[in-house]
């Protein structure tokens, strides 16, 4: 028996991958994918609670930089789903026809990663300088919420275009 070359492979569903370092939607995610019946692939440079879930695959990575960032990459195909906050990957994975969302629910689409990812290095560059201080927003029970429901927007998008293509 021929082993399949990425996890999305297993199924005609699309696969979810998160980058998983620092996730806070890591249980949202799963709810989600439940739900539709989808394979979780956490990816993260440390350890990962296990799971005796065969829908949920935990992967860690070396600790070299962007090894989780790289094996994400590598392994989604067009039409799965991501989910990380690092945009410099979400650039990388709409570029691979990927539907990326951002733990707040943010979509990162061929249309918005351009100028995420011009706001992120101008920010990176102010801080850099001393010209602005790094903090960050704390992640709220709205956030949460509104992240929960473009994931599952997001699903049921990409169920539905696979559909399509396998019908064409």
């Amino acid at each position: 028996m021929e082993l399949p070359e990425t996890v999305a492979e297993e199924t005609r569903n699309p696969a979810v991958y998160v980058d998983a370092d620092a996730c806070p939607v890591k249980t949202e995610t799963v709810k989600v994918a439940e739900r539709h019946g989808l394979v979780v692939t956490f990816v993260a440079n440390s350890g990962l609670r296990p799971s005796r879930d065969p829908m949920i695959r935990n992967v860690v990575v070396s600790g070299a930089f962007d090894a989780a960032d790289d094996w994400i990459v590598e392994n989604a195909r067009e039409n799965d789903i991501a989910i990380t906050a690092d945009v410099p990957l979400a650039a990388r994975l709409v570029e691979k026809g990927i539907h990326v969302l951002g733990p707040t629910g943010r979509p990162f689409t061929p249309q918005t990663v351009g100028m995420a990812l011009a706001m992120r290095n101008l920010n990176q560059d102010l801080r850099e300088a001393g010209e602005i201080k790094g903090y960050n927003p704390g992640f709220s029970a709205r956030d949460r919420s509104a992240f929960l429901q473009a994931l599952d927007q997001t699903v049921r998008r990409a169920i539905r275009q696979e559909s399509d293509k396998s019908k064409a």
